[in-house]
């Protein structure tokens, strides 16, 4: 057996836990989601989303070293996510970390969670850099050139809201609830994604604009007559980011020559989007599995293998990209 990791991940609102060999073979994966939780306030509450990480990740734990059928003997390094992320909720999964590395007299591996999200890519696959990966989530997108496991050039990213907030934000204005991304890619489908022109945000090389596409649909839905055509407001709002997202992720593809391209975040899991990549692509595109896109501990494992810093116990969880 190849090296084994165990993997927690508390960043937000999903308490989960993995074991992975070699970064890429999953033994066992578990996550417990507080979508139902968080949904009465229409996102994410800080504080209570850290309550609930407490009350769940021992349990976690403990599942996914049975379903693996393996002992803590047989781990080679404890890994987290040390951040970005919300603060009171990475510090449970670091505390635990901390606490099971000085028990067991592991070593403790600390990930970035950017990084972890595009190391899903390498979970069942044989998938190696160099590549151009599009990294979209709810707090994140951006255009990364990586040419080695450790480390990627990032071409360009958001000046304004994320990918996946605008969704967030577009769906609340629809009607749609929370998480807005699910929500609008299911609902889009038996909508007419040109019935609404809603631009692109113009912004120079690789970089990314959302907040006025936002303003757009809010725009539009002021001057409709209820009952709004939400399916196609929806599609004609995917359909613009998810053209955007396309358009420079081809362009960045080919100004390097890449010989792939990488999707990666929660934003991932979106169908239209996995489909014009595709599509359009001249090379080989990877996406992870659904499961792997939101959230989740085998992806942190993976990146302890690729990527991972060893860390001493003092190391601190951070909030913002560094």
């Amino acid at each position: 057996m190849g090296r084994l990791y165990l993997g927690l991940e508390t960043s937000c609102d999903e308490t989960a836990a993995a074991v992975v060999e070699d970064g890429r073979r999953v033994l066992s994966s578990k996550l417990v989601s507080q979508i139902n939780v968080h949904q009465q306030f229409g996102g994410v509450v800080p504080e209570v989303a850290a309550r609930r990480h407490v009350e769940t990740i021992n349990e976690v734990i403990d599942q996914v070293m049975a379903d693996a059928g393996v002992g803590y003997r047989e781990l080679d390094a404890v890994a987290c996510t040390a951040g970005p992320g919300l603060i009171g909720t990475l510090l449970v999964g670091l505390s635990a970390a901390k606490a099971l590395s000085w028990a067991w007299d592991l070593p403790l591996i600390t990930v970035d969670h950017l990084m972890a999200h595009v190391c899903a890519n390498y979970l069942d696959t044989d998938l190696e850099p160099p590549f151009v990966a599009l990294l979209v989530s709810g707090g994140h997108t951006q255009i990364v050139h990586f040419q080695t496991f450790t480390g990627g050039r990032i071409l360009g990213q958001t000046l304004d809201d994320a990918a996946g907030e605008a969704f967030d934000k577009v769906a609340r204005l629809l009607g749609l609830g929370y998480p807005g991304g699910p929500a609008i890619d299911s609902i889009s489908a038996e909508g007419n994604a040109q019935a609404f022109a809603f631009p692109e945000g113009v912004v120079a090389g690789y970089n990314f604009s959302f907040s006025g596409l936002k303003t757009a649909v809010l725009r539009c839905v002021q001057k409709l007559s209820p009952p709004l055509p939400v399916a196609d407001l929806a599609a004609s709002f995917q359909d613009a980011v998810t053209r955007v997202l396309v358009r420079k992720t081809l362009a960045a593809q080919k100004e390097l020559g890449a010989p792939r391209i990488v999707l990666a975040g929660g934003v991932a899991a979106n169908r239209q989007l996995r489909a014009k990549l595709t599509k359009f692509a001249p090379v080989p595109v990877y996406f992870p599995r659904m499961d792997y896109c939101t959230d989740n501990a085998a992806m942190v494992a993976a990146a302890a293998h690729f990527c991972g810093e060893s860390s001493g116990l003092g190391v601190s969880a951070y909030s913002r990209q560094r």
